[in-house]
């Protein structure tokens, strides 16, 4: 009768496996940790755009509307962005925004987006505007998307796979007989 691998704590068989189950409690909490992250910015985004739509829509008017170009070197595309300003009142304060959404304008090597943008908000043109009411010099035209809400599932998979897989490393498992195929 041949011992079983088991019967010696200090087999290197079972030293193996104990160094398994850590390596998967390590991956599996890496893997919730990172979801959890991202779980957490999507989190964040999603209701920031929801407190937005809850900031007062008033009246206010285009004053600018051009496209702005640079080039960082010689050896480098142009950028275009939209670079606009808009008037509106506050409580009876005149006041003037530059932000179509909360982040403003990006650049762009693609010169049509920011035509688009500068047709859509053309000099004159009277809109609405969202005015945050803890800083009303903040305005924007459009509030963010609500995205990131509807999204945050796929990274909260992680979070419950991650956990998952590091509490059934941690769970005494059944002694499995060694094949010796």
């Amino acid at each position: 009768m041949h011992p079983t691998p088991n019967a010696n704590p200090t087999h290197p068989r079972q030293e193996t496996s104990r160094s398994g189950r850590w390596f998967l409690v390590l991956l599996g909490l890496s893997v919730a940790l990172i979801g959890a992250l991202f779980v957490a910015l999507l989190g964040r985004s999603y209701l920031r755009a929801r407190e937005m739509r809850s900031w007062p829509e008033i009246s206010c008017v285009i004053i600018t509307s051009e496209i702005e170009e640079r080039l960082h070197d010689p050896q480098s595309q142009r950028e275009y962005r939209h670079d606009l300003s808009f008037g509106y009142e506050w409580q009876g304060e005149p006041l003037t925004g530059d932000h179509v959404t909360l982040r403003g304008s990006g650049w762009s090597s693609k010169r049509e987006k920011s035509e688009n943008q500068m047709r859509q908000y053309r000099a004159g043109l009277t809109t609405t505007c969202r005015v945050n009411p803890a800083h009303p010099e903040f305005a924007v035209l459009k509030p963010d998307s609500l995205a990131p809400g509807y999204s945050i599932w796929f990274p909260a998979l992680f979070v419950v796979g991650g956990l998952g897989i590091a509490f059934r490393a941690l769970m005494p498992g059944k002694p499995r007989e060694s094949s010796r195929y």
